[in-house]
């Protein structure tokens, strides 16, 4: 009874730090605490310790020291003599519904864990994390932390990094693909110049015609790729802040078609709208819808048959409008099509590059369409081009705040 007392404080304490808007490390003190409280006080037994629907002599319940793991959003177990004592939902869910009372290096199937484990305890630093990889899943990366208790039980906790160290592959992948889509260029404008320099190679008219036109070319797509960037760091700067303006999709439409004249001219297509929608006005950001139209429609445009005609297609979704641009372009194999919206992934590198592409139209459309609660799609298959459609929000749509 009185090990399910000071479960009860420990209980008490997190559900105190917790409430309170404590971190983590505050609230697993206050779980540490009760833990440690319970471990030197007489019991009858580890299931007596574990009972959570044990009752005091009232009859209110008292928690267990169950209660306590179960306050904590993260794996956690408890170990003594190398068995799992107790533990919480997401420990079980992670490594099994029955691990309670099983060896912990049956319970953790990693031979880090197992080897850290086994060590004695007097050994542990509670400063010291290992990493998991692989556990649960072959692409989950887990730290573990432990923490020694007073009767040299110990405190097992489980981080999940996995979505950190994806990130933090996305970032060092993403400064690699920029750092190289920049060197590419620059390296051909230098070469140019320093021929340019050469009085014998750049004296001739029609030589250093053609190489300051290739300079120039090399030159707007070093300032189309910063602003793609510079684009794609604003959206993502303003991902919480949903847009709520109303904004007329037909003159938006009109607009980025007349931006795209020139293209439309030297592609030889036509660009067909078809509404079947009364009202087709969207909650948004009126100057990244713009964007998102033109990088949808210049790609059909590009990647389309030459001379064939491209098609953006209003249509009712419910409570939200869908915007489909179509092609009739060769169309993208199935195994591309989870990739398409990954910054710099390219089906045909040098085509995309031979038509002015930057690898991030459609990384800048997806966080565009995030921003706005959107949806995205894209359908295609190799010889009957391609569909992209977006649903957007339909501006009578009353978006209220979620109720706590």
């Amino acid at each position: 009874m009185r090990g399910l007392a000071a479960a009860g404080v420990g209980a008490a304490g997190i559900a105190l730090a917790i409430w309170a808007g404590a971190p983590l490390p505050a609230a697993l003190a206050a779980l540490a605490a009760g833990i440690a409280i319970w471990a030197i006080l007489p019991r009858a037994g580890t299931e007596q310790a574990l009972d959570i629907s044990a009752t005091g002599e009232d009859g209110a319940a008292l928690p267990g020291i169950a209660e306590l793991l179960r306050a904590v959003d993260e794996p956690m177990l408890v170990v003594r003599d190398r068995r799992v004592i107790a533990a919480n939902a997401p420990a079980r869910d992670l490594l099994g519904q029955h691990i309670e009372g099983v060896d912990v290096r049956l319970a953790i199937r990693h031979p880090a864990a197992a080897e850290r484990l086994a060590a004695p305890a007097e050994s542990e630093d509670p400063r010291e994390r290992t990493e998991l990889v692989g556990l649960g899943d072959a692409d989950r990366q887990w730290t573990m932390a432990v923490t020694v208790l007073p009767d040299e039980s110990r405190l097992v906790r489980l981080i999940d990094q996995s979505a950190a160290r994806a990130a933090e592959r996305m970032r060092v992948d993403f400064v690699a693909n920029a750092s190289h889509e920049l060197r590419t260029p620059l390296a051909t404008v230098l070469g140019f110049v320093e021929t340019l320099e050469d009085e014998e190679a750049g004296g001739d008219p029609e030589t250093r015609k053609r190489f300051l036109k290739i300079m120039h070319d090399e030159a707007v797509r070093m300032r189309s790729l910063v602003d793609d960037l510079m684009s794609l760091s604003r959206i993502e700067a303003e991902r919480y802040a949903v847009p709520r303006d109303p904004v007329a999709l037909p003159p938006l439409i009109d607009e980025v078609k007349a931006a795209l004249a020139r293209l439309i001219e030297e592609r030889g297509a036509t660009l067909l709208v078809e509404r079947e929608t009364d009202d087709p006005v969207v909650l948004g950001d009126r100057p990244q819808l713009g964007q998102l139209l033109n990088n949808l429609i210049a790609n059909a445009l590009k990647y389309g048959r030459a001379g064939a005609p491209v098609r953006v297609r209003i249509e009712d979704a419910g409570t939200m409008v869908r915007v489909a641009v179509s092609d009739e372009g060769d169309g993208i194999a199935a195994e591309h099509l989870p990739r398409l919206t990954e910054r710099f992934y390219r089906v045909d590198a040098g085509r995309s590059r031979a038509v002015g592409g930057t690898g991030l139209g459609l990384a800048i459309v997806k966080h565009i369409v995030a921003r706005h609660r959107g949806r995205l799609d894209i359908d295609s298959a190799p010889g009957r081009g391609t569909i992209v459609s977006v649903e957007l929000p339909r501006a009578e749509t009353v978006m209220q705040p979620s109720s706590s």
